[in-house]
């Protein structure tokens, strides 16, 4: 069964399967390896360092010959930043949490798609009046900062998926394996953007301790705050809180947010905390599939993975 969509044909790759722009994780050799097995890799500029962005660009290019992308923070980059981006001549970029209208233009005249990541419908109505080539529609259910309202990722995509009419609309958020690309599909997506799953490989740009930690955890391990960016001084917008592992800095600050702006002693001891990468305090970040994370297995040959069991998963619901 092939799994050829309008987002594999947009971009000519062989599955409809993203890595997520996990910001400094998601580097040069991640995205790599997820487009040599047949997906789209994206790099994870975040805040859009230069010196970082160069490095892993420079990895991408001199390790694949297939499209590959780069995603920002909307809210913390500036027309610049994707201008610089834009020299290493990205197939796709990304830009998800915010307004994408002031960049939307010059990326599209680039030639590169334009991806663009929504968290609700009125967001949804603003990426397709910017002229987004693709859409992920990410629910609730996904790891790292996602939307405050609510909606999981089964209800929220084919609402987008409606709204976006030919546009390709990739799921995202709680998808780990190809049951969740074949439900994705089902729903009406062109395919899927994934981060836990990916984070946990060995090419991502994460310790082997956070590795061993998402291979220990459930989804009932999860749960969205904005307590760990009050406390790492991240300037986030209100409207994004965070999808975590729970830890212990967490069980003893929650619901205390506004208490642990004012108290110096505690942010300066987390972010000594932060700096020596000690899992207890510093973020993990990871959706709710992550119970469905129970290997390192390389990138590139998760693509393909995930892919067959799509097939086979699809093959069955239609024997049924």
């Amino acid at each position: 069964m092939a799994l050829q969509t309008s987002f594999t044909k947009s971009l000519s790759i062989r599955y409809p399967i993203a890595s997520a722009p996990m910001g400094g994780e998601a580097g040069g050799a991640l995205a790599a390896a997820v487009s040599n097995g047949g997906g789209l890799g994206l790099i994870g500029a975040g805040r859009g360092d230069r010196e970082w962005l160069t490095r892993e660009a420079r990895t991408a290019r001199e390790s694949t010959v297939e499209p590959w992308g780069i995603g920002f923070l909307t809210w913390a980059i500036d027309a610049d930043a994707v201008a610089f981006a834009l020299e290493f001549a990205p197939a796709a970029i990304m830009l998800s949490f915010g307004d994408p209208q002031p960049f939307a233009r010059r990326v599209l005249d680039s030639g590169a798609k334009l991806i663009l990541q929504v968290t609700d419908l009125e967001e949804a109505h603003r990426a397709l009046d910017a002229g987004a080539d693709i859409i992920v529609a990410q629910g609730s259910d996904a790891g790292g900062h996602c939307g405050e309202n609510g909606m999981g990722t089964l209800s929220f995509v084919p609402a987008v998926v409606d709204l976006a009419g030919s546009t390709p609309v990739l799921a995202a958020g709680g998808i780990a394996d190809g049951r969740g690309l074949a439900a994705a599909l089902t729903l009406g997506a062109s395919g899927v953007l994934i981060g836990t799953r990916f984070q946990a490989t060995p090419e991502a740009l994460v310790s082997a301790d956070l590795r061993a930690a998402l291979l220990d955890a459930s989804g009932a391990d999860t749960e969205c705050n904005r307590t760990l960016d009050i406390a790492r001084g991240a300037p986030w917008p209100h409207r994004y809180p965070a999808r975590t592992l729970r830890n212990e800095f967490l069980d003893r600050w929650r619901g205390r947010d506004e208490e642990l702006r004012s108290d110096a002693t505690a942010l300066r001891e987390y972010r000594d905390a932060l700096e020596r990468g000690d899992l207890t305090a510093a973020p993990v970040w990871a959706g709710q599939s992550v119970g469905l994370v129970t290997a390192i297995d390389s990138a590139r040959d998760l693509v393909a993975t995930i892919a067959a069991e799509a097939e086979q998963a699809l093959t069955r619901a239609t024997a049924h």
